[in-house]
């Protein structure tokens, strides 16, 4: 069952990817994200900036960093739980700018489980030297419904 949790927050994901779920900022704000590792409760992904998530001065738009690190932090905690999530704190800190077309790392990773509460760091980094961009930190409330008991209803 626990690869089940994995598999479905990697589909979900490809979903909003392709377009097929979600909104559209959604699809924006990931386009040409890619999956390095993932595993329970940890992802790394991959991700050269697109051009339409820059602001005036060329630079990753903060509030589409932002909503980047808020998707991937739901995603890694669903591969983590397996229940749809609520944000109930995010914060954000920005160290550094992104240029569009610049390569990015992220990591996503669980770090607590207080039950139905459950926290994660996500972590931007510059590929190559490994500078961090921003880092977000979220803490997410799961209900009791999982995504199967969702498609019952």
């Amino acid at each position: 069952m626990e690869d089940d949790s994995l598999q479905t927050s990697l589909k979900w994901l490809h979903g909003v990817l392709r377009g097929k779920i979600g909104h559209g900022l959604d699809t924006r704000v990931l386009e040409g994200l890619r999956v390095v590792h993932a595993e329970k409760g940890f992802m790394r992904f991959d991700l050269v900036v697109p051009n339409g998530v820059s602001d005036v001065d060329g630079n990753w738009h903060v509030g589409a960093l932002a909503s980047l690190l808020d998707l991937l932090g739901g995603v890694a905690i669903f591969s983590f739980a397996n229940r749809i999530i609520s944000s109930v704190d995010f914060n954000v800190s920005y160290y550094s700018t992104a240029k569009i077309q610049e390569h990015v790392e992220i990591e996503s990773k669980v770090t607590a489980n207080r039950g139905k509460l459950l926290h994660v760091v996500v972590e931007v980094k510059r590929k190559g030297n490994g500078e961090v961009i921003a880092v977000g930190k979220q803490w997410m409330a799961s209900n009791k419904l999982t995504v199967a008991q969702l498609s019952n209803l």
